[in-house]
């Protein structure tokens, strides 16, 4: 069986000191549900003010977010949108390329969704698919793998001298925990849709998963674009980390419109049809 040789005292999904008041924390040192959900509410609140910010200011930003299969990407997504506007805060999640997109210029069916002024485009997985799951399943061949490392730099470059903030997260996962959300994703019918053999095949390969993320940090971890990894054994930590983060990357204010004045409704004379030839749904409630 393979091994990962990690550098002394560290660990595949490093090293996070509890801050705070360690009365926030159970005895096991995990953050405690209502401080958990007091700290998510305001942080929600000012991811509202950030994208009225962002529309304000004219602001083009692409978050990008990467990582091992359940390490939690798809719930800080969820957690950012939920209360955004999905005209303002755009969740891009692409399908496996199609027959003519194999044909395209690699980055080509992306840039079809980067964002606008006034948008922020939050990628669940991106072109780093290629440095990932394409390199480690051999869906692409080492000369493909090779220009992806080489063109990557320069095309972010490009994206940052357009305008366009690019912030990039990797979210760590541990072999161990990986395989206790597999396992109860497996135990249980309604999420077992969530596993599927694309994960299974990663749980095996998870040492050349790991070879893959350390080449693509080697060559695409730049100044101008660099990862932010997010240690996400405890995914309740890792949303609130990485989002504190994202709210830190701007100097927003808030930009919240005024509260407005309520319309009373105009007097015309119109007789509407009768209520009986509608279809209304049963009412079982």
């Amino acid at each position: 069986m393979s091994t990962i040789i990690l550098p002394e005292g560290a660990n595949d999904t490093g090293f996070v000191a509890h801050r705070g008041n360690p009365d926030d924390y159970t005895n096991k040192g995990k953050l405690k549900k209502e401080v958990y959900e007091a700290e998510i509410e305001h942080l929600q609140q000012q991811l509202v003010q950030l994208q009225y910010w962002i529309q304000k200011q004219g602001l083009k930003v692409l978050v990008i977010f990467e990582g091992r299969g359940s390490a939690g990407k798809g719930g800080v997504i969820k957690t950012i949108s939920e209360r955004t506007s999905p005209r303002t805060v755009r969740t891009v999640a692409l399908p496996k390329p199609t027959e003519r997109e194999r044909t395209q210029w690699y980055y080509q069916r992306y840039i079809a969704h980067l964002p606008a002024a006034g948008e922020m485009c939050l990628f669940d997985r991106s072109w780093y698919n290629r440095s990932n799951v394409e390199w480690v399943m051999d869906f692409c061949t080492p000369e493909e793998h090779q220009e992806f490392l080489r063109a990557t730099p320069e095309f972010e470059r490009m994206l940052v001298r357009s305008g366009i903030i690019v912030i990039k997260y990797w979210f760590s996962v541990s072999y161990e925990e990986q395989r206790k959300r597999f396992e109860a994703r497996n135990a249980e019918p309604l999420k077992r849709w969530k596993l599927s053999d694309m994960d299974l095949a990663e749980h095996e390969l998870y040492v050349r998963y790991s070879m893959a993320k350390d080449t693509t940090f080697q060559y695409t971890d730049t100044k101008q674009a660099p990862w932010n990894v997010v240690p996400s054994d405890d995914k309740k930590t890792a949303r609130l980390n990485c989002i504190s983060h994202l709210l830190s990357q701007f100097d927003y204010e808030d930009a919240a419109p005024e509260e407005v004045v309520l319309p009373t409704m105009r007097d015309e004379t119109y007789i509407r049809p009768p209520m009986h030839e509608q279809t209304f749904v049963p009412q079982l409630f």
